[in-house]
């Protein structure tokens, strides 16, 4: 991972993973066409995890603000499921290796205290092993 000027104001370590995450929005949408309410649901991958959010690429962009749920599968098998929102949007029209680059950046907002506590210990343990941060 590149050490830049954003990692020494990060206030929580962060790691590449790519773990499996499903993003679902809170508030209901309107359907334009339909008039009809309705909630996104998709499963995605993120790209880097810290205790105090995550970069989740997918095609679905969300608008900054938007709050979401997040369910994190681990890799040790842990299952973090946690409140957040989405705090800036990434669009690119290029492929990053064989996964597109866009996505959003979640902040975390709350969830469980023994989860959001093994989400910490699975970054810090990963940052340790691998010298992210």
């Amino acid at each position: 991972m590149s050490h830049d000027s954003g990692d020494a104001r990060r206030r929580y370590p962060r790691i590449d993973a790519s773990v499996p995450v499903r993003i679902s929005t809170i508030e209901a949408e309107k359907d334009p066409w339909s008039g009809r309410r309705y909630f996104r649901s998709s499963q995605e991958t993120c790209a880097n995890l810290s205790r105090g959010g995550a970069f989740v690429r997918t095609g679905e962009l969300l608008e900054p603000g938007r709050r979401v749920l997040l369910e994190i599968s681990l890799p040790d098998g842990a299952q973090v499921e946690a409140i957040g929102r989405v705090a800036w949007t990434k669009r690119s029209l290029e492929k990053r290796g064989p996964e597109i680059d866009s996505g959003v950046g979640i902040e975390f907002l709350g969830g469980a205290a023994s989860q959001l506590s093994a989400l910490e210990e699975y970054v810090a343990r990963r940052a340790r092993t691998r010298g992210d941060s």
